[in-house]
């Protein structure tokens, strides 16, 4: 299942795999984490028009990546050519940018969105 919070949650717990200098580069930071939660939250308010459910609940969302300089937010479509796209594109990065102080960047995946992952059956 795609799980936005838990894939935000995925960090290495093997000591074997944290890089020596963690406290350089922590593999939990708790600031980035509270602005990946207020990102998400802020996505709530971008609707899939044909659903009406909001892009976080329909497990659209992927990935956020937060630089220093930027952000990125990787998320599929609920249909390949879904008319809306555009729109939501741009849903998403104006509510992204509301919470960052930089310029976040949306990317499409190419991989197929299941209903299942919203945990939705029909």
């Amino acid at each position: 299942m795609n799980d936005p919070i838990a894939a935000l949650d995925a960090a290495p717990t093997d000591p074997a795999t944290v890089p020596a200098d963690a406290e350089a580069d922590p593999v939990f930071d708790p600031t980035r984490r509270a602005t990946e939660l207020a990102i998400l939250d802020a996505l709530r308010s971008v609707v899939d028009p044909e659903l009406g459910m909001d892009v976080v609940e329909l497990a659209l969302i992927r990935q956020i990546i937060i630089g220093s300089e930027t952000a990125e937010i990787r998320m599929v479509l609920t249909t390949p050519f879904c008319p809306y796209a555009g729109s939501m594109i741009q849903q998403i990065k104006d509510a992204a940018e509301s919470v960052m102080e930089h310029p976040v960047k949306v990317t499409l995946l190419a991989e197929r969105w299941d209903p299942r992952d919203a945990g939705l059956t029909w």
